[in-house]
């Protein structure tokens, strides 16, 4: 079959003059002045109300449609895209717009719904990633770049961490942490690098590893950056009823076609395990990189929140958070979002396009969706317990920055999504869109509150519900 040509990519468009220094796992350092905080510009959109505070006559481009980005976020926005909206591929060009992170400028701060309070829970982390709270209420905090597993405790009368200890290091880019056994005290606590699964012995309360390492799986796919040879992040999972654990493994490259690329044996897929590390199969595939797994608590179904492919245009293709079927397909590389041919493959397995699953909840193209978690804390109002909440991490493949906040997917109280998502947690981008804070990682602390780790910043930001909280706007 004939090769579609790959378009290059077009230059994204400059904001300011800055010397950007590139930094491991996807982020940039600024050397340029802080930024104040200005007006927010006001953005009109077919999903999206204008921002709260903008001033008169600082109205920027109207935004219409389904798909916006961050001039359009706000805290209980919510969004709705569906698999009839998504547009032909290449109806834009492909951009290289990657962030520019500067030092958070002083009146800046993360914006929550009106009732919920953001403080700030520890800071002068080594790029914090994935979250984790411990049966105790310790908060499990991954350092991938550096190897580190730290440890967070307690919280003071201004909502920052006590203690704060370092429980492992000589990791090799640790992501996913999970507790062991579900049911009653754990014994061990499991770790993802890139390249295996290791355990600690572990009894709640431990701040410092209480023996060495254990190796349970000792070889996954390993890979670092996408940019400098694949997906890394390996999170994982165990069952509700502790007979399985999931990990997942995102792709080697943007879209290679899997028949062809050895490297790609056993990626874009979600693998399961017995505890020990035994009896590994394919629980589905498909999804090119499934950053955070979870178990929703009661029906013990397993969610993912997943990054898409790029080099398809602003717009394409839909990140996505779903619960993830047993033997599912998702379509990488083949398809996307449904039986939707990738023009790079095309005529490629026309046997599989009708049983492509089309996820739960579509989301921006490009936004980096990361951890997810669900709400299972008695602070919030009621009308939040049991929904998603995810980390989005920002774009770089899109003219103007979408991603760079935490969102959450309502499921209505019966555990099932209706396809809407709705803004959360925004304002790490500043108005000129420059980027201040990026969030990875999302867990529910011991007393209810929402804890967001920010590897731009270097830190974790601690939400708590304070009082009467508005209804989502429409």
């Amino acid at each position: 079959m004939p090769q579609t040509k790959r378009p290059r990519r077009a230059a994204a468009p400059a904001v300011g003059n800055f010397h950007v220094l590139q930094y491991p796992f996807g982020f940039n350092l600024s050397c340029s002045k802080p930024w104040l905080l200005g007006s927010v510009v006001a953005a009109l959109t077919a999903h999206a109300v204008p921002f709260a505070g903008a001033s008169p006559g600082k109205s920027g481009p109207t935004i219409t449609g389904v798909f916006t980005d961050y001039r359009s976020q706000s805290p209980g926005v919510v969004h709705r895209i569906t698999a009839s909206d998504l547009p032909e591929p290449f109806a834009t060009p492909s951009v290289d717009n990657g962030p520019r992170v500067v030092p958070r400028p002083p009146r800046a701060w993360p914006q929550a719904p009106s009732g919920f309070k953001v403080q700030l829970y520890a800071e002068k982390l080594a790029a914090p990633r994935l979250i984790r709270t411990a049966p105790n209420g310790d908060v499990f905090v991954v350092e991938s770049s550096v190897g580190n597993l730290r440890v967070l405790r307690g919280s003071d009368d201004k909502g920052r961490a006590e203690t704060t200890a370092l429980f492992a290091s000589g990791l090799n880019r640790p992501f996913g942490v999970a507790f062991y056994p579900v049911n009653g005290p754990p014994g061990w606590l499991y770790v993802a690098n890139t390249n295996s699964v290791v355990r600690f012995p572990y009894q709640s309360g431990d701040l410092k590893a209480r023996g060495p390492a254990e190796v349970v799986v000792p070889a996954l796919p390993g890979g670092g950056q996408l940019r400098g040879g694949g997906h890394w992040t390996r999170d994982l999972a165990f069952s509700l009823d502790g007979k399985k654990m999931f990990v997942s493994v995102g792709s080697r490259s943007n879209n290679d076609d899997s028949d062809q690329n050895p490297d790609e044996f056993h990626r874009a897929d979600i693998l399961e395990f017995n505890p020990d590390g035994s009896g590994m199969r394919v629980f589905a595939s498909g999804i090119r990189n499934a950053v955070g797994i979870a178990i929703q608590p009661g029906s013990g179904a397993l969610w993912a929140s997943v990054n898409e492919r790029d080099e398809l245009g602003d717009n394409l293709v839909p990140d996505y958070i779903t619960h993830v079927a047993d033997g599912g397909f998702y379509g990488w590389p083949w398809f996307y979002i449904g039986g939707h041919p990738d023009p790079r493959h095309a005529g490629k397995h026309p046997e599989r396009a009708a049983h492509v699953l089309v996820p739960d909840v579509l989301l921006q193209p490009h936004n980096a969706s990361l951890q997810l978690t669900f709400y299972d804390g008695g602070q919030f109002p009621a009308a939040y317990r049991g929904d998603i909440f995810a980390a989005q991490h920002g774009s770089w493949n899109k003219a103007i920055r979408t991603g760079y906040e935490v969102i959450r997917v309502p499921l209505g109280g019966q555990g099932k999504a209706q396809g809407e998502y709705e803004d959360f947690l925004t304002g790490f981008v500043t108005p000129t869109g420059n980027v201040w804070g990026r969030p990875v990682g999302v867990a529910v602390a011991k007393d209810g509150a929402l804890l967001v780790s920010d590897d731009a910043f270097n830190g974790v930001w601690r939400v708590s519900y304070q009082g009467d909280a508005p209804r989502s706007r429409r």
